[in-house]
C-alpha cells in the first residue's frame, strides 16, 4: 500500500453510490434490475432430493439444499465452507474493482465525519458496513481486507466487528423471517404485534451502535485510548 493521498473525483462518488446500492439489497429481485444486486448475482446452490415417500396419494419427494440435513463433523464443515467461498470471493472481487474507481476514498471522505463520532472507525469501513447488513460473509471479508491492507487498526477492527456481530445481516434476516410476525392478527382482527416494522429496524440499528460503543468503552478501560499502530487512513486524515 502507498501512503499517497488519492484525489476524490466525481467518478469516485459514482462508484460509491453504485456500491451502496449494490450491497444494500435495495435492488434484490428476480427482475432485470436484480443484476445490480450482490445477493441476486451471488445466487444459490440448487436443491437435491432428501427423501422419497409414498403415503398412498402418490410418491412425494422432500428437497434440501446442498448441505442436506443432519450432517456433522469435518464433512459438514466442508460443505458449509463451499457456501461461503463464492460469497467471499465475489465480495472481495467487487470491492477491489470499486476501490480501483475510488469508492473507498469517497466513502472515507464522506463517512468519516459520521462514523468517527458514532463508533470511532474511519469512513472507509462504510462499504463493509453496508455489505454486512445484507451478508455476514461479505461484511467479514471486506473488514478483513481493510485490516490486511492496514486501512484500519486492530482496535478499529475489533469495534467494527462488534457492530457487525450484533444482529448480523440485519436487513436480509429481518425481512425474510422476522417481518412476518407483523402480519399476524388476533381473533378479533387486531394486530398481534403492536409495534411497527420501522420501529423494529430502528431499534436493531440503535443497539448495533450501542454494542459497538460498549465494546469501545471496554477497550478504553482495559487498554487505554491510544492505538499504537497508525494506519494509512489515519495518516491521510491527519495530513488533510
Amino acid at each position: 500500500m502507498t501512503d499517497k493521498k488519492r484525489s476524490v473525483t466525481l467518478g469516485s462518488y459514482l462508484a460509491l453510490a453504485f456500491a451502496i446500492v449494490f450491497f444494500s439489497g435495495l435492488l434484490q429481485s428476480n427482475q432485470w434490475y436484480g443484476v445490480f444486486d450482490f445477493t441476486t448475482l451471488n445466487g444459490s446452490f440448487g436443491t437435491v432430493v432428501q427423501s422419497v415417500s409414498d403415503n398412498g396419494d402418490g410418491i412425494k419427494t422432500t428437497m434440501a439444499d446442498i448441505r442436506g440435513k443432519g450432517g456433522n463433523g469435518a464433512r459438514d464443515g466442508f460443505l458449509f465452507a463451499l457456501t461461503l467461498i463464492p460469497t467471499v470471493m465475489f465480495a472481495l472481487g467487487m470491492i477491489n474493482v470499486l476501490e480501483h474507481y475510488g469508492a473507498l476514498e469517497a466513502a472515507r471522505k464522506l463517512l468519516t465525519p459520521l462514523l468517527r463520532p458514532l463508533m470511532g472507525v474511519p469512513g472507509n469501513t462504510g462499504l463493509a458496513l453496508i455489505a454486512s447488513l445484507q451478508s455476514t460473509d461479505a461484511g467479514a471479508a471486506m473488514t478483513r481486507q481493510l485490516k490486511d491492507e492496514q486501512l484500519i487498526t486492530q482496535r478499529e477492527t475489533d469495534v467494527f466487528t462488534m457492530f457487525q456481530f450484533s444482529a448480523g445481516a440485519t436487513i436480509v434476516n429481518f425481512f425474510s423471517s422476522g417481518a412476518v410476525l407483523f402480519t399476524l392478527t388476533l381473533a378479533d382482527g387486531s394486530p398481534a404485534v403492536s409495534s411497527s416494522i420501522g420501529l423494529a429496524v430502528v431499534v436493531m440499528f440503535a443497539f448495533k451502535f450501542v454494542g459497538a460503543n460498549l465494546f469501545r468503552l471496554y477497550l478504553n478501560l482495559t487498554e487505554g485510548k491510544s492505538d499504537e499502530r497508525t494506519t494509512t487512513s489515519s495518516v491521510q486524515e491527519q495530513a488533510k
